[in-house]
C-alpha cells in the first residue's frame, strides 16, 4: 500500500502526517499538490490522505473551497472507484463538503478553538489518548443519518472519558452523539477530527496514534 498526502494552501499538518507515516510507521508516502490532478501512480489498494490545517484560509466554510481544487476532483473519482481516502480534521471537513461523507462539521459548541488531548474509543472499545485542534469540529447530521451511521457500524470513533464512557464532559466540541470519526457505507472513505499523526513519536510522549494508524492500515477498523 502506498500513501499520498495532499497539500493545500493553508495545510499545516501535511508534514506531520508525512513524517508519521514515513518515519514512525515505515510506509511509502509522497506529497501531492492541490493544483495537480494525476493519480495514475496509485491504485485502489493505496490511500490518499487529506491533512489538517486551514485549506484556502477556511474562507466561506471549512473545506468548501478545497472541495473544488483540481486534485480533489481526482480524489473524488478515486474514492468513487473504491480507492481509500482518509481525512483528518480539515480533511474530514473537506470530505463532508465533497459529499464523500455525510453530515457537516460546525463551529464548536463553546464557540472557542479547542487544542488539547482527548480520549476516543473505537468500535472494539479500545481507548486512545489523541490530540484535537479545531474551531469547527462539531460533527452534526440529522437524526435519521446518525441512526444509519450507528446501525451500519459507520461510526469509527467516539469521544469518551479515560474509562471509555461517552459523557458530555468528554465531548470537546459538542459533536452529535460524541462522534469523533465516521466512514462511508462502502468503508473506503473515512474522516476523523482528532490527530493520530500527532501521537506517533516517542519524543512527544504519546504513541497511541501509531496503533490507530496501524489498525486503519491493516483494516482492523474495517474502514479502509
Amino acid at each position: 500500500m502506498k500513501f499520498a498526502v495532499v497539500v493545500f494552501p493553508g495545510s499545516n499538518c501535511d508534514r506531520d502526517m508525512y513524517d508519521a507515516l514515513k518515519y514512525d510507521l515505515d510506509q511509502d508516502v509522497t506529497m501531492l499538490w492541490h493544483k495537480d490532478r494525476d493519480l495514475s501512480a496509485f491504485t485502489t489498494d493505496d490511500c490518499i490522505i487529506l491533512p489538517g490545517g486551514f485549506s484556502y484560509g477556511d474562507y466561506l466554510r471549512c473545506g468548501a473551497i478545497a472541495r473544488f481544487s483540481p486534485m480533489m476532483q481526482s480524489v473524488i473519482e478515486f474514492a468513487q472507484a473504491g480507492g481509500k481516502v482518509l481525512g483528518v480534521c480539515n480533511g474530514f471537513q473537506i470530505l463532508c463538503e465533497s459529499h464523500l461523507l455525510p453530515g457537516a462539521l460546525l463551529r464548536n459548541e463553546n464557540q472557542q478553538f479547542v487544542c488539547k488531548n482527548v480520549f476516543i474509543k473505537d468500535r472494539e472499545e479500545h481507548i486512545y489518548k489523541i490530540p484535537v485542534a479545531h474551531g469547527e469540529g462539531r460533527y452534526y447530521a440529522a437524526d435519521k443519518i446518525l441512526d444509519e451511521l450507528e446501525d451500519n457500524g459507520q461510526v469509527i470513533f467516539y469521544y469518551c472519558d479515560e474509562e471509555g464512557q461517552k459523557t458530555a464532559g468528554s465531548n470537546p466540541n459538542g459533536a452529535s452523539r460524541n462522534i469523533a470519526g465516521i466512514c462511508n457505507a462502502q468503508r473506503n472513505v473515512f474522516g476523523m477530527m482528532p490527530h493520530p499523526e500527532r501521537a506517533c513519536a516517542e519524543a512527544l510522549g504519546n504513541t497511541d496514534g501509531r496503533q490507530i494508524m496501524r489498525e486503519l492500515l491493516m483494516g482492523v477498523a474495517q474502514a479502509i
